[in-house]
């Protein structure tokens, strides 16, 4: 799921990076929901992959502070990213014509921006949130379950529900491999 995950969210980069009919601020938006995506998940599933393979739980302290701040970061970042996107399809319906004056690139810049100077901010109030919660006691099975669903099963599944629906990112992937393979006979 690993693989799955970094694979479909680095094919979306590149397929709308590679793309200059794909240089909207949707697409904009998108390309950071994946580089972001790669993010979350990369703070946890490595270390993860490694206590698996080494039948070890063992985590020194700054390791865990650290993995707890990136994760923190990222899961923000995501939930804030997704509200851009909300932004971004309220105004292309409401106001279809007005569309990309309203949502310039300046614009853009500000509501990509905005996200990342905020989970700095909001850190340490998700962070407080997290230190309380773990110190009440819970079932571990059913958190580990919940821990996966949101840490690999949902930025596994988001290249696929956001994008490979999407018939210009379908075309444009093509397009994509069209051109690797012209490259090598």
């Amino acid at each position: 799921m690993y693989l799955i995950t970094m694979f479909g969210n680095l094919l979306i980069i590149l397929a709308i990076v590679s793309d200059s009919h794909l240089h909207t601020p949707m697409y904009f938006f998108l390309s950071n929901l994946s580089f972001v995506d790669i993010c979350f998940t990369s703070t946890t599933v490595p270390k993860m992959l490694v206590n698996i393979q080494t039948q070890s739980k063992v985590i020194t302290y700054t390791d865990c502070i650290t993995q707890i701040y990136f994760f923190l970061l990222f899961a923000e970042l995501d939930n804030f990213l997704l509200a851009v996107m909300a932004y971004d399809r309220f105004v292309a319906i409401c106001y279809p014509l007005q569309y990309m004056v309203i949502m310039n690139p300046r614009l853009c810049g500000f509501l990509i921006l905005g996200p990342w100077v905020i989970i700095v901010f909001l850190f340490y109030g998700t962070g407080l949130g997290v230190y309380i919660s773990s110190a009440m006691s819970h079932n571990s099975h059913s958190s580990a379950i919940v821990s996966v669903m949101y840490t690999v099963v949902t930025p596994m599944l988001n290249p696929f529900i956001y994008s490979l629906r999407n018939q210009d990112v379908k075309r444009a992937l093509l397009r994509l491999f069209r051109m690797k393979l012209d490259k090598y006979p």
